[in-house]
Protein backbone atom coordinates (compact mmCIF):
# COMPACT_ATOMS: atom_id res chain seq x y z
CA UNK A 1 0.00 0.00 0.00
CA UNK A 2 1.22 3.47 -0.42
CA UNK A 3 1.88 4.59 3.18
CA UNK A 4 3.33 0.81 3.86
CA UNK A 5 6.61 2.13 2.35
CA UNK A 6 6.08 6.26 2.07
CA UNK A 7 5.94 6.58 6.13
CA UNK A 8 8.02 3.09 6.61
CA UNK A 9 10.77 4.06 4.69
CA UNK A 10 10.46 8.24 5.63
CA UNK A 11 11.43 7.06 9.41
CA UNK A 12 10.38 3.76 10.14
CA UNK A 13 13.76 2.57 8.43
CA UNK A 14 15.36 4.98 10.18
CA UNK A 15 14.35 3.36 13.74
CA UNK A 16 14.66 -0.28 12.03
CA UNK A 17 17.42 -0.20 9.87
CA UNK A 18 20.17 1.15 12.06
CA UNK A 19 20.52 -1.58 14.48
CA UNK A 20 24.33 -1.83 15.79
CA UNK A 21 25.96 -3.67 18.89
CA UNK A 22 26.33 -0.39 20.75
CA UNK A 23 22.95 0.02 22.48
CA UNK A 24 23.10 0.76 26.81
CA UNK A 25 21.82 -2.68 27.36
CA UNK A 26 24.46 -4.93 25.69
CA UNK A 27 27.17 -1.78 27.47
CA UNK A 28 25.86 -2.95 30.73
CA UNK A 29 28.64 -4.88 32.75
CA UNK A 30 26.48 -7.07 34.57
CA UNK A 31 24.76 -8.12 31.31
CA UNK A 32 27.67 -8.76 29.14
CA UNK A 33 28.94 -10.70 32.49
CA UNK A 34 25.88 -13.00 32.09
CA UNK A 35 26.26 -13.39 28.08
CA UNK A 36 30.17 -14.50 29.00
CA UNK A 37 29.30 -17.14 31.84
CA UNK A 38 26.63 -18.53 29.73
CA UNK A 39 28.50 -19.02 27.07
CA UNK A 40 31.17 -20.77 29.18
CA UNK A 41 28.64 -22.90 30.97
CA UNK A 42 25.82 -22.87 28.53
CA UNK A 43 23.15 -21.55 32.04
CA UNK A 44 21.32 -18.35 33.11
CA UNK A 45 20.51 -19.25 36.62
CA UNK A 46 18.81 -22.37 36.79
CA UNK A 47 17.68 -22.32 33.18
CA UNK A 48 20.17 -24.36 30.78
CA UNK A 49 20.32 -24.82 26.74
CA UNK A 50 20.66 -27.48 24.80
CA UNK A 51 22.31 -25.17 22.38
CA UNK A 52 25.47 -24.69 24.62
CA UNK A 53 26.46 -28.21 24.63
CA UNK A 54 30.47 -28.85 24.64
CA UNK A 55 32.36 -31.96 24.09
CA UNK A 56 34.88 -32.84 26.37
CA UNK A 57 37.48 -30.70 24.65
CA UNK A 58 35.43 -27.93 25.42
CA UNK A 59 34.32 -27.22 21.74
CA UNK A 60 30.52 -26.34 21.38
CA UNK A 61 28.90 -29.16 19.57
CA UNK A 62 27.16 -28.37 16.14
CA UNK A 63 23.69 -27.72 15.95
CA UNK A 64 20.76 -29.36 13.71
CA UNK A 65 20.37 -27.47 10.38
CA UNK A 66 17.04 -26.19 11.33
CA UNK A 67 18.55 -24.42 14.89
CA UNK A 68 21.18 -23.27 12.96
CA UNK A 69 18.85 -21.58 10.40
CA UNK A 70 16.56 -19.89 12.87
CA UNK A 71 20.18 -19.16 14.98
CA UNK A 72 18.57 -20.42 17.87
CA UNK A 73 22.42 -21.06 18.73
CA UNK A 74 24.13 -20.51 21.99
CA UNK A 75 24.74 -17.08 21.99
CA UNK A 76 21.14 -15.85 21.18
CA UNK A 77 19.89 -18.38 23.98
CA UNK A 78 22.32 -16.53 26.14
CA UNK A 79 21.82 -12.98 25.26
CA UNK A 80 18.33 -13.68 25.16
CA UNK A 81 17.68 -15.06 28.83
CA UNK A 82 20.34 -12.50 30.35
CA UNK A 83 18.55 -9.49 28.80
CA UNK A 84 15.38 -10.45 30.70
CA UNK A 85 17.78 -11.42 33.94
CA UNK A 86 18.54 -7.97 33.47
CA UNK A 87 15.67 -6.21 32.86
CA UNK A 88 13.83 -7.95 36.00
CA UNK A 89 16.42 -6.24 38.45
CA UNK A 90 16.20 -3.19 36.66
CA UNK A 91 12.33 -3.31 37.30
CA UNK A 92 13.08 -3.89 41.27
CA UNK A 93 14.99 -0.47 41.31
CA UNK A 94 12.35 0.95 38.94
CA UNK A 95 14.83 1.65 35.82
CA UNK A 96 12.96 1.54 32.75
CA UNK A 97 13.74 -0.58 29.88
CA UNK A 98 16.88 0.21 27.13
CA UNK A 99 17.77 -1.51 24.28
CA UNK A 100 20.23 -4.67 23.53
CA UNK A 101 21.73 -4.44 20.17
CA UNK A 102 19.94 -2.25 18.83
CA UNK A 103 16.72 -3.63 20.07
CA UNK A 104 14.14 -3.17 22.70
CA UNK A 105 13.75 -5.93 25.02
CA UNK A 106 10.57 -8.26 23.41
CA UNK A 107 9.66 -10.94 25.14
CA UNK A 108 9.13 -14.26 22.65
CA UNK A 109 6.16 -16.20 21.86
CA UNK A 110 6.77 -19.49 20.11
CA UNK A 111 10.42 -18.35 19.43
CA UNK A 112 9.31 -15.25 17.39
CA UNK A 113 11.25 -12.40 18.25
CA UNK A 114 8.67 -9.55 17.92
CA UNK A 115 5.74 -10.72 17.90
CA UNK A 116 3.42 -7.84 17.66
CA UNK A 117 5.07 -6.74 14.67
CA UNK A 118 4.61 -10.39 13.39
CA UNK A 119 0.59 -10.34 14.00
CA UNK A 120 0.55 -7.00 12.27
CA UNK A 121 2.07 -7.99 9.39
CA UNK A 122 -0.02 -10.98 8.86
CA UNK A 123 -3.38 -9.12 9.19
CA UNK A 124 -1.71 -6.25 6.53
CA UNK A 125 -0.90 -9.42 4.48
CA UNK A 126 -4.28 -10.62 4.95
CA UNK A 127 -6.03 -7.39 4.34
CA UNK A 128 -4.32 -6.92 1.02
CA UNK A 129 -5.21 -10.64 -0.35
CA UNK A 130 -8.80 -9.36 0.79
CA UNK A 131 -8.54 -6.33 -1.49
CA UNK A 132 -7.36 -8.00 -4.25
CA UNK A 133 -9.92 -10.90 -3.95
CA UNK A 134 -12.63 -8.07 -4.23
CA UNK A 135 -11.08 -6.14 -6.66
CA UNK A 136 -10.91 -9.44 -9.08
CA UNK A 137 -14.54 -10.19 -8.33
CA UNK A 138 -15.40 -6.65 -8.79
CA UNK A 139 -13.46 -7.08 -12.46
CA UNK A 140 -14.65 -10.02 -13.91
CA UNK A 141 -18.21 -10.56 -11.97
CA UNK A 142 -19.86 -7.49 -11.01
CA UNK A 143 -18.72 -4.84 -14.07
CA UNK A 144 -19.24 -5.18 -17.94
CA UNK A 145 -16.30 -7.44 -19.95
CA UNK A 146 -15.58 -6.54 -23.36
CA UNK A 147 -15.16 -9.26 -26.11
CA UNK A 148 -13.08 -12.05 -24.64
CA UNK A 149 -14.03 -11.17 -21.15
CA UNK A 150 -11.60 -8.80 -20.96
CA UNK A 151 -12.17 -5.85 -18.19
CA UNK A 152 -12.65 -2.39 -19.47
CA UNK A 153 -10.36 -1.01 -16.93
CA UNK A 154 -6.99 -0.19 -18.17
CA UNK A 155 -4.75 -0.52 -14.80
CA UNK A 156 -6.23 -3.85 -13.80
CA UNK A 157 -3.31 -5.94 -14.74
CA UNK A 158 -1.09 -3.34 -12.82
CA UNK A 159 -2.65 -3.61 -9.50
CA UNK A 160 -2.83 -7.32 -9.94
CA UNK A 161 0.98 -7.12 -9.74
CA UNK A 162 0.85 -4.66 -6.97
CA UNK A 163 -0.95 -7.13 -5.09
CA UNK A 164 1.39 -9.87 -5.56
CA UNK A 165 4.11 -7.93 -4.56
CA UNK A 166 2.36 -6.32 -1.90
CA UNK A 167 1.66 -9.88 -0.70
CA UNK A 168 4.79 -11.17 -1.01
CA UNK A 169 6.34 -8.25 0.97
CA UNK A 170 4.43 -8.63 4.08
CA UNK A 171 4.64 -11.98 4.08
CA UNK A 172 8.78 -11.39 4.62
CA UNK A 173 7.99 -8.68 6.81
CA UNK A 174 5.99 -11.07 8.75
CA UNK A 175 9.19 -13.45 8.67
CA UNK A 176 11.75 -10.50 9.53
CA UNK A 177 10.12 -9.62 12.41
CA UNK A 178 9.66 -12.99 13.56
CA UNK A 179 13.11 -14.21 13.43
CA UNK A 180 16.33 -11.21 12.78
CA UNK A 181 19.02 -13.22 10.51
CA UNK A 182 20.83 -11.73 7.49
CA UNK A 183 18.74 -13.57 4.92
CA UNK A 184 15.36 -13.10 6.17
CA UNK A 185 16.68 -8.87 6.87
CA UNK A 186 17.75 -8.73 2.90
CA UNK A 187 14.29 -10.50 1.44
CA UNK A 188 12.45 -8.17 3.58
CA UNK A 189 14.69 -5.10 2.60
CA UNK A 190 14.88 -6.28 -0.62
CA UNK A 191 10.79 -7.06 -1.31
CA UNK A 192 9.84 -3.20 0.48
CA UNK A 193 12.21 -1.94 -2.74
CA UNK A 194 11.02 -4.28 -5.18
CA UNK A 195 7.27 -2.98 -3.81
CA UNK A 196 7.93 1.08 -3.42
CA UNK A 197 9.96 0.83 -6.91
CA UNK A 198 6.66 -0.47 -8.83
CA UNK A 199 4.34 1.64 -6.84
CA UNK A 200 6.23 4.55 -8.20
CA UNK A 201 5.23 3.05 -11.64
CA UNK A 202 2.08 2.63 -11.13
CA UNK A 203 1.65 6.38 -9.33
CA UNK A 204 3.35 7.75 -12.97
CA UNK A 205 1.26 5.60 -15.27
CA UNK A 206 -2.19 6.16 -13.45
CA UNK A 207 -1.52 9.70 -12.34
CA UNK A 208 -1.00 10.79 -15.79
CA UNK A 209 -3.10 8.48 -17.13
CA UNK A 210 -0.59 6.71 -19.37
CA UNK A 211 -2.56 4.29 -21.39
CA UNK A 212 -0.17 3.71 -24.25
CA UNK A 213 1.72 0.36 -24.15
CA UNK A 214 4.93 1.69 -26.04
CA UNK A 215 4.73 4.96 -23.33
CA UNK A 216 4.28 2.83 -20.34
CA UNK A 217 7.30 0.74 -21.22
CA UNK A 218 9.94 4.00 -22.13
CA UNK A 219 7.99 5.12 -17.99
CA UNK A 220 8.99 1.60 -16.62
CA UNK A 221 11.84 0.37 -18.24
CA UNK A 222 14.64 2.47 -16.58
CA UNK A 223 12.95 2.80 -12.86
CA UNK A 224 13.14 -1.28 -12.96
CA UNK A 225 16.87 -1.21 -14.50
CA UNK A 226 17.39 0.83 -11.08
CA UNK A 227 15.39 -0.82 -8.98
CA UNK A 228 16.94 -4.34 -9.96
CA UNK A 229 20.67 -2.71 -9.78
CA UNK A 230 20.09 -1.60 -6.02
CA UNK A 231 18.68 -4.91 -5.29
CA UNK A 232 21.27 -6.58 -6.61
CA UNK A 233 23.50 -4.38 -4.58
CA UNK A 234 22.36 -4.46 -1.56
CA UNK A 235 22.03 -8.32 -1.87
CA UNK A 236 25.68 -9.20 -3.10
CA UNK A 237 27.59 -6.63 -2.76
CA UNK A 238 26.57 -4.31 1.01
CA UNK A 239 23.96 -3.60 2.56
CA UNK A 240 24.44 0.03 3.25
CA UNK A 241 21.68 1.01 5.62
CA UNK A 242 22.26 4.78 4.87
CA UNK A 243 22.33 4.69 0.70
CA UNK A 244 18.77 2.12 0.87
CA UNK A 245 17.23 4.55 3.01
CA UNK A 246 17.75 7.28 1.02
CA UNK A 247 16.61 5.41 -2.06
CA UNK A 248 13.64 4.10 -0.75
CA UNK A 249 12.93 8.12 0.82
CA UNK A 250 13.18 9.85 -2.72
CA UNK A 251 11.12 7.28 -4.50
CA UNK A 252 8.58 7.43 -1.46
CA UNK A 253 8.41 10.94 -1.65
CA UNK A 254 7.92 11.22 -5.29
CA UNK A 255 4.88 9.02 -5.58
CA UNK A 256 3.36 10.58 -2.28
CA UNK A 257 3.75 14.28 -4.14
CA UNK A 258 1.90 12.22 -7.33
CA UNK A 259 -0.92 10.71 -5.98
CA UNK A 260 -1.36 14.18 -3.79
CA UNK A 261 -1.17 16.73 -6.50
CA UNK A 262 -3.74 14.00 -8.78
CA UNK A 263 -5.65 13.44 -5.97
CA UNK A 264 -5.69 17.88 -5.86
CA UNK A 265 -6.64 18.61 -9.46
CA UNK A 266 -8.39 15.83 -10.44
CA UNK A 267 -12.40 15.64 -10.41
CA UNK A 268 -12.32 11.53 -9.43
CA UNK A 269 -15.25 10.82 -6.74
CA UNK A 270 -13.09 8.82 -4.61
CA UNK A 271 -10.04 10.70 -4.39
CA UNK A 272 -11.02 11.97 -0.78
CA UNK A 273 -9.79 8.42 -0.09
CA UNK A 274 -6.70 9.42 -1.47
CA UNK A 275 -6.27 12.30 0.68
CA UNK A 276 -7.70 10.05 3.80
CA UNK A 277 -4.69 7.68 3.07
CA UNK A 278 -2.06 10.08 2.62
CA UNK A 279 -2.89 12.87 5.78
CA UNK A 280 -3.59 9.09 8.21
CA UNK A 281 -0.39 7.94 7.30
CA UNK A 282 1.82 11.05 7.83
CA UNK A 283 -0.02 10.93 11.40
CA UNK A 284 0.79 7.43 12.02
CA UNK A 285 4.61 8.99 11.70
CA UNK A 286 4.23 10.12 15.21
CA UNK A 287 4.52 6.58 16.07
CA UNK A 288 7.83 6.07 14.35
CA UNK A 289 8.90 9.35 16.09
CA UNK A 290 7.68 8.31 19.56
CA UNK A 291 9.93 5.47 20.24
CA UNK A 292 8.49 3.72 23.23
CA UNK A 293 9.35 0.34 24.77
CA UNK A 294 7.38 -2.81 23.95
CA UNK A 295 4.19 -2.70 26.32
CA UNK A 296 4.40 -5.91 28.78
CA UNK A 297 7.42 -6.79 26.39
CA UNK A 298 4.91 -7.17 22.99
CA UNK A 299 3.54 -4.05 21.89
CA UNK A 300 5.99 -1.29 20.96
CA UNK A 301 5.53 2.23 18.38
CA UNK A 302 6.76 0.19 15.33
CA UNK A 303 3.78 -2.29 16.04
CA UNK A 304 1.43 -0.26 16.70
CA UNK A 305 2.51 1.80 13.38
CA UNK A 306 1.90 -1.78 11.60
CA UNK A 307 -1.73 -1.68 13.25
CA UNK A 308 -2.19 1.38 11.68
CA UNK A 309 -1.69 0.77 8.01
CA UNK A 310 -4.55 -2.37 8.46
CA UNK A 311 -7.51 -0.01 8.20
CA UNK A 312 -5.66 2.24 5.47
CA UNK A 313 -4.75 -0.69 3.06
CA UNK A 314 -8.66 -1.30 2.98
CA UNK A 315 -9.46 2.36 2.43
CA UNK A 316 -6.74 2.02 -0.43
CA UNK A 317 -8.19 -1.25 -1.89
CA UNK A 318 -11.58 0.66 -1.78
CA UNK A 319 -10.39 3.57 -3.67
CA UNK A 320 -8.40 0.85 -6.51
CA UNK A 321 -12.17 -0.98 -6.87
CA UNK A 322 -14.01 2.73 -6.84
CA UNK A 323 -11.64 3.66 -9.53
CA UNK A 324 -12.37 0.50 -11.36
CA UNK A 325 -15.82 1.23 -11.78
CA UNK A 326 -15.34 4.86 -12.66
CA UNK A 327 -13.16 4.61 -15.31
CA UNK A 328 -14.84 1.10 -16.73
CA UNK A 329 -18.57 3.51 -16.20
CA UNK A 330 -16.65 6.19 -18.62
CA UNK A 331 -15.44 4.12 -21.31
CA UNK A 332 -18.86 1.68 -21.51
CA UNK A 333 -20.39 5.49 -22.11
CA UNK A 334 -17.97 6.24 -24.65
CA UNK A 335 -18.48 2.88 -26.41
CA UNK A 336 -22.49 3.11 -27.13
Amino acid sequence: MLVRYVVAFLLGLLWSVLVVDASLGDADPHYRSCVTQCQENGCVGQKCFPNCKFSSDGVLIDRPWYIQWKKWDCQSDCRYYCMLEREKEKELHSLGPVKYHGKWPFKRIYGMQEPGSVAFSALNLAMHFHGWISFFILLYYKLPLKYGKKPYYEYSGLWHIYALLSLNSWFWSAVFHSRDVDLTEKLDYSSAVVLLGYSLILAILRGFNVKDEATRVMVSAPLIAFVVTHVMYINFYTLDYGWNMMVCVIMGVIQLVIWAVWAGVSCHPSRWKVWLVVFSGGLAMLLEIYDFPPYQGLLDAHALWHATTIPLTYIWWSFVRDDAEFRTSNLVKKAK
